[in-house]
């Protein structure tokens, strides 16, 4: 299994026969450097945490040249399809969804989903959600989403047991450095922690260093991969 990093809260995995986006704002996002048809290169599902901007990104684009399925929840995917998408797959805050190489299953996450439009009206988008990837050829993935800690991470270790988590750090927007770094060590057995959603705007974060401290004696574990390389699982 391939991942690749491309900034903000955006991967892409290659695994088996499937290709996921997760959360693919790239135009925009000063951590990419590549084009759209590169990263879509392949391209059979995207995968959306929440409806703001910052990560929803391309995926209208991405759908239209790839046909891949567009997977979040209900109001998001409904959104998606008045613009256009034609591939939607809707679900739910705990709901799964079984794809030939991977199933995904939504958590929550706290957070806000919604879209400012031009005149300054909000669309409501529907709850935000973490993703719990189980893939057939490689570990469980778990992408926070927008996040504050919350005690019920501990049930989505009892449930799904992730060995790979992908954890928001950047503060203001969502939780911090030393407070994601406790969601990490009070409630998950990771093998590998990839700090995400800092660097990107000036209210957030530049670096990952506060995180990788507040770690401790577990921040062996974590992992700062070189954005747009993929590296494998």
């Amino acid at each position: 299994m391939k991942i690749t990093y491309f900034g903000h809260s955006a991967f892409r995995i290659e695994t088996g026969t499937s290709v996921i986006l997760i959360d693919p704002f790239l135009n925009g996002n000063q951590h990419f450097t590549g084009d759209l048809a590169t990263a879509g290169r392949g391209l059979t599902h995207i995968v959306l945490t929440h409806g703001h901007e910052d990560h929803v990104g391309d995926t209208v684009e991405l759908a239209r040249m790839s046909g891949a399925k567009v997977v979040g929840n209900f109001e998001l995917t409904m959104w998606l399809a008045a613009q256009g998408v034609q591939n939607v797959e809707p679900a739910n805050t705990g709901g799964t969804l079984k794809f030939a190489d991977f199933s995904v299953t939504l958590t929550q996450a706290f957070h806000s989903s919604g879209r400012i439009g031009e005149d300054g009206s909000v669309s409501y988008l529907g709850m935000p959600n973490g993703l719990v990837f189980h893939f057939t050829d490689g570990p469980t993935v778990y992408h926070m989403g927008d996040t504050d800690i919350f005690g019920d991470m501990a049930l989505i270790e009892e449930l799904h047991h992730p060995k790979v988590g992908l954890v928001p750090i950047g503060d203001r927007f969502t939780m911090g450095a030393a407070v994601a770094a406790l969601s990490c060590r009070r409630y998950f057995a990771f093998d590998t922690i990839i700090p995400i959603h800092y660097g990107t705007f000036p209210m957030l974060d530049a670096t990952p260093a506060k995180f990788v401290e507040a770690m401790e004696g577990d921040s062996g574990k974590v992992k700062i991969p070189e954005m747009g390389i993929a590296f494998d699982l």
